[in-house]
């Protein structure tokens, strides 16, 4: 054992050094690990003692975010690592690299639709920590807010939950993440807004079906964090509501017109969420926006 944890105190110097690369996506090291030790280390907490052998172990993790195993992919990866950040049990370093490993996650296919939505969720983490305990510079802020942003507005695989197959939920974790960002003071008005904006891009999603999962709970809770913030003038956060009515556009007179109900009924379910969050706030900015949403939805078409 020894000689084991002083070969992981050295591959992770180099890691964080930067000497030895970490590819964006490797083989998953949960795979060949047999079901019973892992209900047994999901058990006990996740614990490792050693703090090189957990924060190499939770690089390698990362790469189990894309698994088609549920139970390896959302029951053990994400559950290690969202212990471990919500316990402070890993370095800035450890944390700085993981965040890197994620973002290059967000890249490319993703032809299973599993590693995209995971990757978001645990950078929800990671911005979790930053706003606990600030360790980001605010170059490496600005940068994660403009990625969440990014990702949220570019989801089109709107899958929640698949029989057999688990969650993949992306416009749900992007949208926790825009949430864990929007709880950090040291979040620029820029960044609130454009985090806004891509949580009103997804009200309605691009394909046009109806949201079944729970998405416009998740989005409105995004936007009311985003809101109440208070870095957002009135008149700005007003010019965003009356957008997505804008994006809806007048019913159609003549068929076809189904596509267009069920973009109505999620901004409609979406605009309802809101103004439960929203409503009784002895909070000044919410309680306007209350007023906004209630006159926006007396508007609709």
């Amino acid at each position: 054992m020894p000689i084991r944890r002083t070969c992981l105190h050295a591959v992770f110097a180099l890691v964080l050094a930067g000497l030895v690369a970490i590819p964006a996506q490797a083989h998953c090291i949960l795979s060949t690990e047999a079901q019973a030790s892992l209900d047994r280390w999901k058990a006990s907490g996740f614990t490792i003692d050693h703090d090189a052998e957990r924060h190499v172990r939770a690089l390698a993790l990362a790469d189990c975010l894309g698994e088609g195993d549920a139970f390896l992919r959302d029951g053990i990866a994400f559950e290690a690592l969202s212990t471990w950040m919500r316990g402070n049990r890993l370095g800035d370093a450890t944390l700085r690299t993981l965040e890197r490993k994620l973002s290059a996650h967000l890249d490319g296919e993703d032809a299973s639709g599993f590693r995209k939505p995971f990757a978001a969720l645990v950078l929800s983490e990671v911005a979790r920590t930053d706003r606990v305990r600030p360790w980001m510079t605010p170059g490496q802020r600005a940068r994660m807010a403009d990625a969440a942003a990014a990702y949220l507005r570019s989801v089109r695989d709107y899958r929640g939950y698949a029989d057999g197959e688990g969650w993949r939920h992306g416009v749900a974790h992007g949208a926790d993440w825009a949430m864990q960002l929007a709880l950090n003071k040291a979040l620029q008005p820029a960044q609130t807004m454009a985090l806004l904006a891509a949580v009103g891009a997804q009200s309605m999603p691009a394909d046009n079906r109806g949201y079944a999962f729970g998405e416009p709970t998740r989005l409105a809770r995004a936007a009311t964090y985003l809101i109440a913030r208070g870095d957002l003038d009135r008149a700005a956060v007003s010019a965003w509501l009356d957008g997505l009515a804008t994006a809806l556009g007048p019913r159609p007179e003549t068929d076809p017109q189904a596509a267009w109900w069920t973009r109505r009924t999620n901004l409609e379910n979406f605009l309802n969420a809101l103004a439960s969050a929203t409503a009784g706030s002895d909070h000044p900015i919410l309680s306007a926006l209350t007023a906004d949403i209630r006159k926006l939805q007396a508007g609709l078409p």
